[in-house]
């Protein structure tokens, strides 16, 4: 054999490295040989050539494939026997491997003896493999020459690292390598390891990805662990080599302890690696996973692995850059079709692993199970719930069981689906079927919550997949409606409809699967005797009119045809004839039907010859049936004078108009009490004023659409006064009998309801004197709803005129077919007054006889608790009667902008005759503000997720906004973004107010000098506007990305009212500078519910953030402000701040402060005391807001808190560092002190709730001491033996006063509290034998022993029972048994455990709660 000189590891690297610097300094020169032929046989008289020749193989020059004669095994079985039959054996094969050295120092022979030899003619025949190896790859078969040639190879090789590729595209060191992949036989693989380690240590970076990644295909099993064990050593000093190594490791077999050594390092790397990186990485990490560790490490792996922040940063940027430049879109929209290729190949590699490896799906599936918060749930969890319910089947109903339970709990929600779907649509959109399968499978459930999240599954499938996906989905849902189960067809057909109104053209696209003969359901459905249906035929015959008359001009798919046909335009026409004759006999139907049609023009899609015909039609019955000439007095015998009232011209002339309103609502009663009845039986229509304002808003979008806005033709209806009577009651209120009442009541609705109406339509108008009217108007229906006020009062069985005509209404004020029958008789409209018990709405009486007795659920009521002192104190609230008004238009808040506005008044000669000036008023200013609150809430904050039938009452929620909801929430977001400017400087007006005023009263904001009405309105308006706010910034739309632009815009406004808006700036910098102008208005908040929206929007717009740390102590510290406040209280009133928002925030304090248990010592180690020693109405002097009726709302939320807080401190282990055991032992003392310091307040403050308290919250703290401290105290013991045993002592009067408290239930029998005493004695019992185990894992199970505590009140005192005498004498054993086991240990010579035990035996009393 060739002796082999070993070099160390050190010196073969310096010498590989040597070569390769004389390699770069001295490019390779090619040593052609002058002699030689190109294509020529190699002719040589050295021992290579000629042993070559005999065995077989036939050298050739230039670029000619060297020849094999005989078949590859003859050949090296003939060279191998010559050598070891060679006389001059073993120096023969050094004379071999020098002559091969010789030969291949030209680089052309050295390619040669690379490359696949040719096979002759004659050898085709022979035995063997199909393909030619290389010369070389021949050599290294046979075992006495591959050490040798080895090391020729890499001797060789660094001549080629820093060399371009040859002319004909061969990289050398590539093909080096490969001559060494797949050996049959490797027989120094240590020594071949060393090389090629030492090898990828000096190559350049592209070529050591080629190493690396051929490690496997040339090393032995035997060598896997030490080329393991290097590799991880350079993962360690190389990053960029990250994914090659990783790629490795996955292909070796190594042990488990360095794949968990490795897996812990890229873990911790996790989040900062390069995305392209991440599927290797995540590959890696679940090949390592072994059963024992495989929840741990994917709980690990779903914490730190969010692909949201991958993708999302590209598409803000480019969605931001799209207002200020046009160069970048284009390249960030390459970076993010990068981005989602790496995430899909990702998930390609999560799929592979959950399909095949049963341990990794189930891990997946218990670590999402075990998340309990709503906020920790991410989007790559469910998005993996998807693909493991897609891939593996076995788990399909463990995952269905997941699925359900987080829904019904309300952790996963549909933003969070939503956000999935949006994310993550590429990788979902492969399993659609599985979705579906799901879908469907939830739509079976008996919980609506469960149903609805299925319909969500269906909508964004629809809204995200491909068209064969949405055909899917539309024929499910289909299968859904036809099941005959009434809560899966009513969600299926939302969902049709939800479908709808997403995407009409992909509907129109499977409008085969809900094709009907719709001509004739419809003119059925609105001669039916049923009035539900006539209904649903009124809208049914209205839309269908609408998609009769579109206007083709507009459509890209209808080019060339203008206008309707004479043909289609009578089709129209006779369509809504029909409609009109059907429902013309009903108010409702005639106002659900000017309504309907009002919304099918808003949308602007009306052909013009048909809104032609319909505007003339509209206008001449209007004219008719509401409008008389102002000099002609109604004539009748009416029980009120009429007048002409709210006019805002002086009228000389002829020629005005008036609103003929009293004497319809006047003829409409006296019709519906049986009088004269004649003209309605002779045939003649009685006009009733319920369609007054729905008739009128259908005339003005007419008028509006076909002049292009310009409302000149209707403008006398702004200023026209109305046929009312004297409003004020006066003193006439008390004489007054219920009908008139009603009367009046009915009167003011509608009166109010013509107006709203009309500042709807001239809200936009943009000419001083119309904005001046308008305003008018607007102060006119804040005068009126002072003086309805005044009569609701009196008149509690009162229900209002319909002001909303759709089906919602339906439950409100039910009709009867004994209704429909008077109808017939010519009663026309509402009989409720005499029967008010069965025609009432449900809601509106529950709120109205609620209103007296308990604080109303509007926020005026409770302003008027925080200020009163007004000269009458309102028993009702409009808020309650929202449903009976017309709806706003969003439009009308357009009037925010107004500042002064100037009207001019003319003369009759059309002169100005003078200028009056009028401006938005806080009363008006306070009325906008309330009903722009309500559409925020409706539209952009979520509702509880509750069961509601297809088109039935959908809840009080939606009823007075069936406009509104015609609008998405996106376009509401933006109409109220838009109007966050002159918001800003209504609340900067209030905000210096309120100043203002504090400097006034030396400090006191509600001083002697306050104005008290005014004073309550501009709070009301302070709290609307923070309202309104918060409930824009809380809209979970801004998550989505095609929303980013208008969050962006939105803080732009807040962050400009501070400094000079600038381009370009980052979200970050500007969520921190809209946080700091909000932040700003703490000083001069008057009321604690304006303190608590405050706190709620600045904590929205924190949460927007990506570091929001920085600022959560600033809300910790402003709400402990506003909790050390002294708020405005009423004389009578002793609590002046609800209890609901007192919790609220409380529980934001505690949740925000940097340390809980420092916050919770505070009160109660501080303010409560206070309380204790003041007076009985006083308050604590720290905590103003903490008094005797708040006391249990403090003890509330401290109590829970304190639980919450130990419950989510990991338990410790063994392995933590000493200084990690005592940071925990230190906080569970302060923890423990805490909780004796709350727990014996129950001696002084004993009511029922605190009792309550008590005992839940206390039964949950001692769990919680159980799973998390004991195993603490376990490893402790020893080391920290005082600082535990004063724990335990501390403890030890906790529980015990816990056992007395149990005593007190029993002794006086509170359902309430005894219900709680079974569980807390249970958790009792366990804490005995959790301690009794702990002392006997420290060898100190003598220092235990057991006793019967004597049953005690909350006072110590003992409680008398039948056992008392027994009791005693258990107690004096107990005593004695206690010194005997203290001696025994003494007598043992444990000194220190005896000593310990003393401290233990005052505190062992804590553990026995048996009786």
């Amino acid at each position: 054999m060739v002796s082999k000189r070993r070099l160390s590891k050190s010196e073969d690297k310096e010498s590989l490295m040597e070569d390769a610097s004389k390699a770069r300094k001295q490019p390779l020169s090619k040593k052609t040989k002058k002699s030689h032929i190109p294509n020529a046989v190699e002719e040589n008289d050295s021992v290579f050539v000629k042993l070559l020749k005999t065995s077989g193989v036939i050298l050739k020059t230039g670029e000619s494939q060297n020849q094999l004669a005989v078949d590859q095994i003859i050949f090296q079985k003939k060279l191998f026997q010559t050598l070891r039959k060679h006389p001059s054996y073993p120096k023969i094969i050094e004379e071999f491997v020098s002559g091969l050295e010789s030969y291949i120092e030209d680089q052309d022979s050295f390619r040669n003896c690379l490359l696949s030899c040719e096979r002759l003619q004659d050898e085709e025949a022979s035995m063997g493999t199909s393909y030619s190896k290389s010369l070389i790859k021949l050599l290294l078969g046979i075992d006495i020459l591959q050490p040798a040639i080895i090391k020729t190879l890499f001797e060789k090789l660094p001549e080629f690292l820093f060399e371009k590729m040859t002319s004909d595209g061969i990289n050398m060191p590539r093909l080096i390598i490969s001559q060494l992949k797949w050996l049959d036989r490797v027989v120094d693989g240590k020594d071949l390891t060393t090389k090629i380690m030492q090898l990828i240590s000096i190559a350049p970076e592209y070529l050591q990805h080629d190493f690396i990644t051929s490690l496997p295909e040339i090393l032995g099993d035997s060598q896997h662990a030490d080329v393991g064990k290097e590799l991880s050593d350079l993962l360690m000093e190389n990053t960029s080599l990250t994914v090659p190594i990783l790629d490795v490791l996955s292909s070796l077999r190594l042990d488990p302890n360095l794949l968990s050594k490795v897996r812990q390092l890229m873990m911790g790397k996790l989040c900062s690696v390069r995305l392209d990186d991440l599927p290797v990485i995540i590959k890696f990490i679940l090949h390592s996973i072994t059963a024992t560790d495989a929840l741990e490490v994917i709980s690990e792996l779903r914490e730190k692995l969010d692909l949201q922040h991958c993708i999302l940063p590209s598409r803000l940027q480019a969605s931001q850059s799209k207002l200020k430049s046009k160069g970048r879109p284009s390249y960030l929209g390459n970076q993010e079709s990068s981005g989602q290729d790496c995430v899909i190949l990702l998930f390609d590699v999560i799929k592979s692993a959950v399909r095949y490896e049963k341990i990794i799906s189930e891990a997946w599936i218990k670590a999402i199970e075990s998340i309990d918060s709503v906020s920790e749930h991410k989007i790559f969890d469910l998005a993996m719930l998807l693909i493991i319910f897609s891939t593996n089947t076995q788990t399909k109903k463990y995952i269905e069981r997941v699925l359900r339970n987080k829904i019904r709990s309300g952790c996963i929600q549909e933003q969070l689906l939503r956000s999935t779907f949006c994310i993550h649509h590429l990788v979902l959109k492969d399993v659609c079927p599985s979705i579906l399968s799901l879908a469907q499978s939830l739509f079976h459930s008996l919980d609506q919550s469960t149903i609805s999240f299925g319909s969500l599954l269906y909508k964004y499938a629809f809204k995200f997949f491909d068209t064969y996906c949405q055909q899917e989905v539309v024929g499910a849902l289909v299968t859904h409606i036809c099941s005959g189960n009434e809560a899966e067809v009513d969600t299926a057909l939302d969902a049709l409809l939800e479908l709808i109104l997403l995407n009409p053209s992909a509907m129109r696209l499977n409008a085969v699967f809900v094709k009907d003969d719709m001509h004739l359901v419809v003119r059925k459905q609105l001669s039916s005797t049923i009035f539900k249906y006539k209904l649903i035929g009124i809208i049914g015959a209205v839309t269908m009119a609408g998609i009769m008359a579109t206007d083709r001009s507009r459509s890209n798919l209808t080019q060339g045809r203008t206008d309707l046909s004479n043909e289609q335009c009578t089709q129209v026409t006779t369509l809504l004839q029909l409609v009109h004759s059907c429902s013309e006999q009903s108010p409702w139907a005639s106002a659900l039907y000017y309504d309907e049609f009002a919304n099918l023009i808003q949308g602007g899609k009306l052909a013009p010859k048909v809104l032609e015909w319909v505007g003339q039609t509209i206008f001449n019955g209007f004219q008719d049936a509401f409008v008389v000439d102002f000099c002609v007095v109604p004539e009748g015998d009416f029980s009120f004078p009429v007048k002409a009232l709210y006019g805002l011209e002086e009228y000389n002339t002829h020629d005005g108009i008036a609103i003929n309103l009293l004497p319809l609502l006047f003829s409409q009663d006296f019709a519906k009490d049986g009088g004269r009845v004649t003209s309605q039986e002779s045939g003649q229509k009685l006009v009733s004023p319920l369609c007054l304002a729905p008739h009128f808003r259908l005339l003005r979008l007419c008028v509006e659409r076909q002049h292009n806005g310009n409302l000149e033709e209707i403008d006398g209806l702004l200023d026209c006064p109305v046929f009312l009577t004297d409003l004020e009651p006066g003193e006439r209120l008390k004489s007054m009998s219920a009908k008139e009442h009603s009367f009046m009541c009915s009167l003011i609705f509608l009166t109010l309801n013509w107006f709203r109406e009309v500042v709807n339509a001239f809200c936009q108008q943009t000419s001083p004197e119309m904005k001046g009217k308008v305003l008018t108007r607007l102060k006119h229906i804040v005068e009126l709803q002072k003086i309805l006020e005044k009569y609701l009062a009196v008149t509690p069985d009162y229900v209002p005129p319909l002001a909303n005509f759709d089906l919602e209404t339906l439950d409100v004020t039910p009709h009867t077919a004994g209704s429909a029958k008077i109808r017939k008789k010519g009663k026309i409209g509402r009989k409720r007054k005499a029967d008010g018990s069965k025609t009432s709405s449900p809601d509106t009486l529950s709120k109205e006889d609620n209103s007296e007795c308990h604080p109303t659920p509007s926020d005026r009521s409770q302003l008027n608790k925080e200020f009163p002192g007004k000269e009458e104190k309102m028993s009702v609230s409009l808020q309650n009667y929202h449903t009976f008004f017309r709806e706003l238009d969003i439009e009308v808040f357009s009037i925010l902008h107004c500042g002064l506005v100037t009207k001019f008044i003319l003369d009759t000669e059309m002169h100005t005759e003078a200028t009056e000036v009028v401006q938005l008023g806080p009363p008006e200013l306070l009325f906008l503000l309330e009903d722009l609150a309500q559409k925020v809430e409706n539209m952009l904050i979520p509702p509880v997720t509750r069961r509601v039938p297809f088109l039935k009452n959908k809840g009080s929620r939606d009823i007075g906004f069936s406009h509104l909801r015609q609008r998405s929430s996106q376009e509401i977001a933006h109409c109220v973004v838009q109007l966050l400017t002159p918001m800003c400087n209504h609340l900067e007006n209030i905000h210096n107010y309120f100043q203002c005023l504090t400097t006034e009263n030396h400090g006191v904001v509600d001083g002697p000098g306050v104005k008290v009405q005014e004073y309550y309105i501009m709070a009301s308006c302070y709290q609307r506007l923070l309202q309104i706010f918060h409930g824009l910034f809380s809209w979970s739309g801004f998550f989505e990305p095609e929303n980013h632009n208008l969050l962006y815009s939105a803080l732009e406004v807040l962050t400009s009212r501070l400094k000079q808006r600038e381009h370009e700036q980052p979200l970050e910098e500007l969520l921190s500078q809209s946080f700091h102008y909000l932040q700003n208005f703490h000083h001069s908040i008057p009321s604690f519910q304006c303190a608590l929206y405050l706190i709620r929007l600045l904590m929205v717009i924190l949460e927007k953030s990506t570091a929001p740390a920085q600022n959560k102590e600033k809300i910790a510290s402003l709400a402990r402000q506003f909790l050390c406040r002294v708020w405005p209280s009423g004389e009578k009133e002793k609590n002046n701040i609800s209890s609901d928002q007192l919790h609220a925030l409380l529980c934001i304090y505690l949740e925000h402060t940097g340390s809980v248990l420092k916050a919770i010592e505070e009160i109660a180690g501080v303010g409560v005391p206070e309380l204790i020693n003041s007076p009985k109405d006083a308050s604590a002097s720290t905590f103003p807001t903490l008094n005797r009726h708040t006391f249990v709302i403090f003890f509330r939320v401290m109590m829970a808190e304190l639980e919450k807080t130990v419950r989510g401190l990991q338990a410790g282990t063994a392995a933590d560092s000493q200084q990690i055991h005592e940071e925990k032992l230190l906080y569970w003392n302060m923890a423990v002190r805490d909780f004796s310091v709350l727990i014996n307040l129950i001696k002084v403050f004993d009511s029922r709730p605190v009792l309550h308290v008590c005992l839940k919250y206390g039964r949950l703290f001692v769990e919680a001491f159980l799973k998390q401290c004991m195993p603490l105290l376990d490893f402790s013991f020893r080391k920290h033996r005082e600082d535990v045993l004063s724990l335990l002592e501390t403890f030890q009067l906790d529980t015990r006063l816990l056992h007395h408290l149990c005593g007190h239930s029993k002794i006086h029998q509170d359902m309430r509290l005894t219900k709680h005493v079974p569980l807390l004695k249970k958790t009792l019992e366990l804490l005995v034998c959790r301690v009794k185990a702990m002392l006997i894992l420290n060898n100190c199970r003598e220092a235990f022993w057991l006793g019967n505590l004597k049953n005690r009140d909350l006072q110590g005192e003992e409680i008398i029972s039948q056992n008392s005498q027994e009791s005693t004498a258990d107690e004096s054993e107990d005593d004695m048994s206690s010194q005997i086991s203290k001696s025994k240990i003494t007598e043992d010579g444990e000194e220190d455990e005896a000593n310990a035990e003393e401290k233990e035996q005052d505190s062992d009393e804590i553990y026995d709660d048996s009786e």
